[in-house]
C-alpha cells in the first residue's frame, strides 16, 4: 500500500510544479492576462520569498545547525548569483524577453529544470521537518514560479517556439521537480543535518531570488504612480508568510 505521507509530498510537488505553470498558460491564452497577473504576481511573490526565506526556512536550519546554518545561507546566495550568470539569467520576467532572445534557448531551459530540481529538494527537505510546514513552502514555490513561468513562455516563443512545443517543453522542465523531491524523501528522511543543510541552501537562493530578481520588478515596469499598490503586495506577501510562520509549528 502506498505511503500516504508520499503520496501528499507528490501532491504538494505536483502544485510547486504543475500548477506553477498556470502564468504561462494564461500567457498562451491571453497575453495581456498574463501581464496583468505578472504585475500583481511579481511583488507578492517578492513578499513571500523574503519571508519564507527568513522566517520559515532559516529559523529550522538554524535550529539544527546553530551558526554554521548562516554560513550555508551565504554560499547558496553567491552560488545563486555565480550561476544565474553563467545560465544568462535563470529567471526572466516577460518584459526582459527581447533580450534573452539572443542566448541560447536550450541554456535557458537547462537552467530552469534545474531549479525545479532544487525546487523539489526544497519542498521535500521541509516536509519530512513538518508536513504543514512543507505546506508553507509549496506555497512559496506556487507563487514564485507563475510569474517565472509567464517569462519562460514569452522567452521561447519571441525565440520562435510554437505554443505546442513551447508547454511541452515547460511540462518537462517542471516535472525535474519530482526526482528532486522523490530522492529527499526516500534517501534523506532520518538526515536530519544534510535535510537541515538543504534548509538554509533553499533560504540563500530563496532569499537571492527574492532580493535580486522580484524585488527590483517592484516600481519598474508600465505602472505609472501606481507604485504604492506595488508595495502594499509586497508587504501583503510578507504578511501572509509571517501568520503562516505563527501557525507553522517551531521545533
Amino acid at each position: 500500500m502506498p505511503d500516504n505521507n508520499f503520496l501528499f509530498l507528490m501532491f504538494l510537488t505536483t502544485i510547486g510544479s504543475f500548477a506553477g505553470m498556470v502564468g504561462g498558460v494564461i500567457f498562451l491564452a491571453k497575453k495581456g492576462w498574463a501581464k496583468k497577473l505578472s504585475l500583481v504576481a511579481v511583488p507578492f511573490a517578492a513578499g513571500v520569498l523574503l519571508s519564507v526565506s527568513l522566517l520559515h526556512l532559516l529559523p529550522e536550519a538554524e535550529h539544527e545547525l546553530g551558526e554554521l546554518g548562516y554560513l550555508y545561507v551565504l554560499l547558496a546566495f553567491l552560488g545563486s548569483f555565480i550561476f544565474e550568470q553563467f545560465f544568462a539569467n535563470l529567471h526572466h520576467h516577460e518584459d526582459r524577453k527581447n533580450t534573452l532572445t539572443n542566448i541560447s534557448v536550450p541554456l535557458v531551459v537547462l537552467g530552469d529544470t534545474i531549479h525545479n530540481f532544487i525546487d523539489g529538494v526544497t519542498i521535500a527537505a521541509a516536509y519530512l521537518v513538518e508536513p504543514r510546514f512543507g505546506v508553507v513552502v509549496t506555497l512559496a514555490t506556487f507563487l514564485h514560479e507563475t510569474p517565472h513561468e509567464i517569462g519562460d513562455f514569452g522567452v521561447l516563443m519571441a525565440s520562435g517556439w510554437s505554443r505546442t512545443k513551447t508547454f511541452v517543453v515547460n511540462a518537462l522542465s517542471a516535472s525535474a521537480t519530482f526526482p528532486g523531491a522523490i530522492i529527499v524523501f526516500f534517501f534523506m528522511r532520518d538526515a536530519h543535518s544534510e535535510i537541515a543543510v538543504l534548509l538554509a541552501i533553499s533560504a540563500g537562493i530563496f532569499l537571492y531570488l527574492g532580493a535580486s530578481d522580484f524585488l527590483p520588478e517592484v516600481g519598474e515596469g508600465e505602472v505609472k504612480g501606481k507604485n504604492w499598490k506595488l508595495i502594499f503586495y509586497v508587504l501583503l506577501g510578507s504578511l501572509v508568510m509571517y501568520l503562516l510562520s505563527v501557525i507553522t509549528p517551531e521545533h
